[in-house]
């Protein structure tokens, strides 16, 4: 049987969850393991403001203090409750640069338990960077993750970490410093960046933006733009683009930003100085691109914790065939099944090797739910699927081969994400491997097995599929017509050649 030669599945390390003590918020998140496609099991935020006194008393303040203890309280309870076998407690700017950060920390031990390991500029800097890569492993260019107090700026060199800086320019602190004078912010920021020459090769390249405040700024673009996809990770504009929407928001006013911003009423007392950091640094470096990020620091504690073998693995086919072995059938194997229908499918390279790979694994995610929703359920899911190593038109290829794989078709209301996100040559492939793969589950059940002897080959006029002594019964009405599909997408004709 083909389920007795199909790879058991890894073995997962206990659940590992993070507490990220930022100066605007802390947040919890729970990891289903310590592996390469480790998926979040909790996630949640609480914005305490630990820096929001930093620049005019150099303390964090009492209630933010309190609020804060509180919910880490809560938070390792909520740890204890998923079973979490390794928690990291990272506090960062505001814990580091405060008077009474040690005092802090030591009242969070007291009262909780547990230790929280201080981060210093560089450090937080390098597991920032490390979180990129883990979700952009070729990440080029330059990283900015923008705290609450702080800004760290890594230089990436197709994935290698390079020079680094951390510099005192959060918005928090920027509040602060707008109460007295307002008007020299700019210059403030400016200053601060030319200072750094190695940013001068980030032009040409991209600038990748971590923290929730400029998470925040995607959003609101998404919406201004009408954006057929909700997912921030990998959310990209070009730089000309980017200036002017940054210059557009830094000039709004907090009732202005109110009426039109989907984000958290906390975060718009901010969301103008984040804007006006990142025009800034956008201005000095000259990237060719503005590109977001959803993965930082919380994931570069997790990705600093894996070996050398797990952290070269491929994050989307990693997890591609971590969730389609959990939540496909026994004995259905997506990769043996795409090599059956490769010899059709036409020139590949690369990146489109990847996608037509995850959508094989991924292609039998939907079959218990029920048939008349099968297509739809799975279309969605895979195109906001918690997922890296993908940007968005190759979320909208994979769901949308999934999608042909059960449906046969793929226009009309639900898939018009994905025609908005794919060229016509990506279009055309997923359509065609999602034909493919359709014709290979209907032909065999998904068993390989059952493929054995049988042949698809393509000729300068016919899509032909030979048939080997005995393999007839396998052939009927809704194989034929499933041949004819795929015949017609690869602009042939469908032949059925029987051996003897």
């Amino acid at each position: 049987m083909t389920s007795g030669r199909r790879k058991r599945p890894r073995p997962r390390p206990g659940r590992y969850g993070v507490v990220d003590i930022g100066s605007n918020s802390i947040r919890l998140v729970v990891f289903d393991g310590l592996v390469r496609s480790a998926l979040p099991l909790f996630n949640e935020k609480v914005l305490c403001g630990l820096g929001r006194d930093l620049e005019r008393t150099g303390r964090i303040g009492d209630d933010a203090a309190r609020l804060a203890l509180s919910n880490l309280a809560r938070f390792a309870a909520l740890a204890r409750g998923f079973g979490v076998a390794t928690l990291d407690l990272v506090g960062t700017a505001a814990v580091r640069d405060a008077t009474n950060g040690a005092a802090f920390t030591q009242a969070v031990r007291r009262e909780t338990g547990l230790k929280i390991r201080t981060l210093d500029g560089g450090e937080e800097a390098r597991l920032s960077a490390l979180g990129v890569v883990s979700g952009m492993p070729d990440a080029d260019g330059a990283m900015g993750d923008l705290g609450g107090a702080s800004l760290e700026i890594v230089a990436l060199d197709r994935g290698r970490l390079g020079r680094h800086v951390t510099l005192p320019i959060g918005p928090l602190r920027l509040k602060e410093m707008a109460e007295k004078r307002r008007a020299a912010l700019g210059d403030i920021v400016r200053e601060r960046l030319q200072d750094l020459p190695w940013l001068d090769r980030v032009g040409g390249h991209d600038f990748i933006a971590v923290g929730g405040a400029w998470r925040a700024l995607a959003r609101l673009h998404m919406a201004q733009q009408s954006y057929p996809l909700h997912v921030i990770h990998n959310y990209s504009m070009s730089r000309a683009k980017a200036e002017d929407f940054l210059e557009l928001i830094g000039n709004l006013s907090r009732d202005s930003l109110e009426r039109i911003a989907p984000v958290p009423r906390k975060r718009l007392e901010t969301l103008p100085l984040a804007a006006l950091v990142l025009r800034q640094l956008l201005r000095r470096a000259k990237p060719e691109r503005l590109v977001f990020s959803a993965y930082g620091l919380r994931e570069g504690c997790l990705y600093d914790r894996l070996g050398p073998a797990e952290r070269r693995r491929d994050p989307l086919l990693a997890s591609a065939e971590e969730q389609g072995r959990h939540f496909g059938r026994a004995g259905v194997d997506g990769a043996a099944l795409l090599r059956w229908v490769e010899p059709v499918l036409g020139k590949s390279n690369a990146p489109l090797d990847r996608l037509r790979r995850a959508s094989a694994l991924l292609s039998d995610i939907g079959w218990a739910e029920h048939p008349d929703y099968r297509a739809v359920s799975a279309f969605n899911r895979l195109l906001h699927l918690p997922v890296s190593g993908i940007d968005h038109p190759g979320r909208a290829y994979v769901a949308l081969a999934v999608f042909t794989r059960y449906a046969g078709i793929a226009e009309g209301d639900v898939t018009r994400q994905a025609f908005r996100l794919l060229d016509e040559d990506r279009l055309r492939d997923a359509f065609r491997v999602g034909l493919a793969l359709r014709l290979a589950y209907t032909l065999a059940g998904g068993s390989a097995d059952l493929l054995k002897g049988m042949k698809l080959s393509l000729g300068g006029s016919a899509l032909k599929l030979k048939v080997p002594r005995g393999g007839r019964m396998l052939i009927g009405e809704t194989v034929e017509r499933r041949l004819e599909a795929l015949a017609r997408a690869l602009d042939r004709k469908a032949l059925v050649a029987y051996a003897g």
